[in-house]
């Protein structure tokens, strides 16, 4: 069931309403994750899917929270933005709609992705509660 704008504004902090349902970002070294590195799964922050596993998580030095695959392909959207005289892809929450970041091609191998997430955007589950979901499709 999709929330209302008024039930995003009561369950999210200011921050994370603006970064999520506004398409935001917080200013870089900022937020709670980008330089997290304990163990888990971290999820939608509005509607708690898992997102990106720690495993994946990588120190970009951008001030954000990087990570080099979503934890399963279906749960992200890339959409292309050509805000602020850029060209991007614009990385969603595929179950509710919220903006998480952006995707850039210059990450590390395997993939050579580098999704930049807003902390803002995210919830974390330690590695001993989080439980495995499919990767493959």
């Amino acid at each position: 069931m999709k929330k209302t704008d008024q039930e995003y504004k009561q369950s999210l902090s200011d921050i994370e309403y603006r970064v999520t349902r506004e398409a935001a970002t917080e200013r870089p070294f900022t937020g709670k994750y980008w330089d997290h590195w304990d163990k888990g799964r971290y999820k939608c922050v509005c509607c708690d899917t898992p997102l990106f596993l720690s495993e994946t998580k990588f120190d970009a030095g951008c001030g954000w929270p990087s990570y080099n695959a979503p934890e399963v392909a279906s749960s992200i959207k890339e959409i292309r933005d050509t805000s602020h005289g850029m060209i991007r892809t614009e990385v969603r929450c595929a179950h509710c709609d919220a903006h998480l970041g952006h995707v850039f091609e210059d990450g590390p191998m395997p993939t050579g992705l580098r999704y930049c997430i807003n902390s803002a955007s995210l919830s974390f589950e330690p590695s001993s509660n989080a439980i495995p979901t499919k990767t493959s499709e």
